[in-house]
C-alpha cells in the first residue's frame, strides 16, 4: 500500500504525461478517483483534477480548464465590480432585471477599461 504523497512527488510516466494519472484523493471515499494533469508552463507546473475521467488528453483538458477559469473570472468580477448580489427584490422579473443590468455594467467596464488599458479593478 503506498502513503500518500504531495502531487509535486508523484512520479509521471510519458504516457500518463499526456493522458492523465489516475488517483486517490486523502479523505475521499474509499473508491473514488479523479485523474491529475500536469500541465507544464514556462517558469511552473500546474495541476488540473477532474472528476471526468473520461478525459484523456492532457491539451483538450487545459483547453476546457482555460475556458472554466474564465467563466469564473466573470463570475468574481461580476460579484466584486457590479452589486449584483446587493439585490433585496422579491419578485422574479425585478430579480431579473437586477441580474441584467448588473450585466450590462460589467459589459460597460470591460469595454471602458480596455480601452483605457485598465484592469476592471483600476477602473472601479
Amino acid at each position: 500500500m503506498n502513503p500518500y504523497k504531495p502531487v509535486s512527488q508523484l512520479h509521471f510516466s510519458d504516457d500518463e504525461l499526456k493522458h492523465g494519472k489516475l488517483i486517490k484523493i486523502h479523505g475521499f471515499p474509499k473508491n473514488y478517483k479523479v485523474k491529475l494533469f500536469r500541465v507544464a508552463v514556462t517558469n511552473r507546473t500546474d495541476w488540473i483534477v477532474t472528476n471526468d475521467t473520461t478525459q484523456d488528453n492532457t491539451d483538450n483538458t487545459q483547453k476546457v480548464y482555460a475556458i472554466r477559469w474564465k467563466v469564473e473570472q466573470f463570475h468574481r468580477e461580476l460579484k466584486q465590480l457590479t452589486g449584483i448580489e446587493n439585490n433585496q427584490c422579491r419578485k422574479a422579473r425585478t430579480q431579473r432585471n437586477h441580474v441584467c443590468c448588473s450585466m450590462l455594467v460589467w459589459v460597460a467596464f470591460s469595454r471602458l477599461a480596455k480601452q483605457l488599458n485598465q484592469t476592471m479593478y483600476q477602473l472601479k
